[in-house]
């Protein structure tokens, strides 16, 4: 089986009891609560991605970020004959309100980005059928039981989306 290599920065902000997330509008967590970050792109350093990204994705204009930790996932799409070893760096992050935009970025207006709708997920409805690995993993973190191992989840399910679906 061939495994591809995927990095990525992340952000993960918890204000009363909910978890700031974007819905993923394509690839394997399509349909799904992640959070907000993405790829590095060429030159950029690690908390200059985190913060194009968080800003691309939510609107939102980082205050501080901290505490910085890597962990990793292995996804392997049911049917799939390859699998994706998913290395992200995670970082705890303040918004600034003030100075974010007042909408989101015409890429995520548009589809062109691969994520949509700024979500604030309260905690106790994130679950392996509507969230990420990467909202998983962070999950576990917020309970006190971070998943330091690599996770694998085989036979990952590509959700599809139901016309009816209710946003929080």
């Amino acid at each position: 089986m061939e495994i591809k290599n995927h990095f990525g920065v992340y952000g993960i902000c918890f204000e009363n009891g909910k978890l700031l997330c974007i819905e993923k509008t394509r690839g394997p967590y399509q349909h799904r609560f992640d959070l907000p970050g993405g790829s590095q792109e060429l030159g950029e350093g690690l908390t200059e991605t985190l913060e194009r990204e968080v800003l691309e994705e939510t609107g939102y204009t980082l205050s501080r970020y901290s505490n910085p930790r890597i962990y990793d996932v292995m996804v392997q799409e049911g049917g799939q004959d390859f699998a994706v070893h998913h290395i992200m760096a995670f970082y705890d992050i303040v918004l600034d309100f003030e100075r974010s935009q007042k909408s989101l970025p015409q890429e995520v207006l548009d589809g062109s980005n691969d994520s949509a709708n700024a979500i604030w997920v309260p905690f106790e409805q994130i679950t392996e059928e509507n969230a990420s690995p990467l909202v998983l993993k962070v999950k576990a973190e917020l309970v006190g039981i971070p998943e330091l191992q690599l996770t694998s989840y085989r036979n990952w399910k590509v959700k599809v989306k139901k016309e009816n679906t209710r946003h929080l």
